[in-house]
């Protein structure tokens, strides 16, 4: 029998009408992560002028839940400062989406972790260091979800 999975109507808005979707020629940043187990694949793409995020893309490939937090997540960073987008977690774009179910957690952890890849390689390019970066994770695994779920 398989279980069925509420969303918010904001996860549905986002799923059904996704926000900057696409890809940025010659991207200041691009971060590309996913999660073996479920098959998601998230791409965010950052065009980032005088430490500000101008724009932001994204290319999922996923379930709903997945490309709802990518649609959110470059919505949640846009406008805002390197240092400001770093502080985007997925508790924030979970909340932004008024909430995930508990199996869909790990997109939005995809979505934090896509966005440090995406900052990882425009400091990589830029010979920067930003402060609490860490190098990027490329597969997000159960344990991951775990703690993510520990601090609700």
């Amino acid at each position: 029998m398989s279980q069925v999975i509420e969303y918010s109507e904001k996860v549905m808005d986002h799923f059904t009408n996704p926000r900057n979707v696409g890809e940025i020629e010659e991207a200041s940043g691009v971060g590309t992560v996913g999660n073996a187990k479920c098959g998601d694949i998230m791409r965010i793409y950052l065009d980032i002028e005088n430490d500000i995020i101008k724009d932001a893309k994204f290319k999922t490939f996923g379930c709903g839940a997945a490309v709802a937090t990518s649609s959110m997540a470059t919505e949640l960073i846009i406008g805002k400062t390197v240092k400001e987008a770093l502080l985007v977690t997925n508790k924030a774009v979970m909340e932004a989406l008024d909430g995930l179910p508990p199996v869909k957690v790990h997109c939005s952890l995809l979505a934090e972790e896509a966005i440090h890849a995406a900052l990882w390689d425009y400091a990589q390019k830029n010979n920067i260091e930003i402060d609490g970066l860490k190098p990027p994770v490329e597969d997000i695994d159960e344990t991951e979800e775990f703690y993510a779920m520990e601090g609700e």
